[in-house]
């Protein structure tokens, strides 16, 4: 089974996140302005998540783990979720980098 992107309205602002196959969040955007900002900021996910070096490798205050991805730009598109260990957090990384590229968008807006 593969990933989805699921593309929402939360109020007045549209957001998406990445699931991978097992329906697990993998990647939360921003929340944009408008429903075509929204649908860039996937498409930027696509374009950017196959790239190693879009990747950062963060550790939070309490030592959790997590990772953003960025556009060409250095504008981050995404965000994960924390995990307990680097070798979580990679795995998550490469989840992002399979599914990112062809996912379907799922509309919920």
């Amino acid at each position: 089974m593969s990933g989805e992107y699921i593309l929402k309205s939360s109020g007045d602002k549209f957001l998406f996140n990445l699931r991978s196959g097992n329906h697990q969040v993998i990647l939360a955007s921003q929340r944009y302005a408008s429903k075509a900002s929204a649908q860039g900021g996937i498409e930027s996910v696509r374009k950017n998540s196959p790239s190693d070096a879009r990747y950062g490798r963060l550790t939070a205050k309490d030592g959790s783990h997590y990772f953003t991805l960025t556009a060409t730009n250095g504008e981050v598109i995404g965000t994960s979720e924390m995990y307990p260990t680097t070798a979580a957090r990679d795995k998550g990384i490469e989840s992002v980098k399979a599914n990112g590229p062809a996912a379907p968008v799922q509309d919920q807006t």
